[in-house]
């Protein structure tokens, strides 16, 4: 695989895990993506995005994108129970690996691969 393919895949399965973090992050990458990078140099811009703490509106944010996967095939229940579980997060009752586990179900139940080949909803889990 040529190295604009490396960037690619590695940008794929990071990208929700820089939303996570940063959408002022998510978007750099994104647009500086569009000129000739290295993939050293799309690895530390990634690595430099991790480093910052998530707000509730950077998790919100990617739990809202993540979620759009499953909006036509979730059920009544999964729907509730987002909205339950982002209301529970930005009132501190939950933390952000509760919603990343959701997900992560959501996604296995759902065969959605581009998430299950993302590293925010994989190495939550390990931690």
């Amino acid at each position: 695989m040529k190295e604009r393919g490396h960037i690619e895949q590695l940008w794929r399965e990071e990208k929700y895990h820089v939303l996570l973090h940063s959408q002022q992050s998510y978007q750099m990458i994104r647009n500086a993506l569009k000129t000739d990078l290295s993939l050293h140099q799309v690895q530390q811009m990634i690595d430099d995005a991790l480093l910052i703490e998530p707000s509730i509106g950077s998790v919100c944010n990617a739990f809202d994108h993540m979620w759009g996967y499953f909006k036509k095939c979730a059920n009544e229940e999964e729907r509730k129970q987002s909205k339950l579980l982002k209301a529970d997060f930005i009132n501190g009752k939950i933390d952000t690996q509760t919603l990343l586990d959701f997900l992560a179900e959501l996604a296995n139940k759902y065969d959605v691969q581009y998430l299950l080949q993302s590293r925010v909803l994989n190495t939550k889990r390990k931690r």
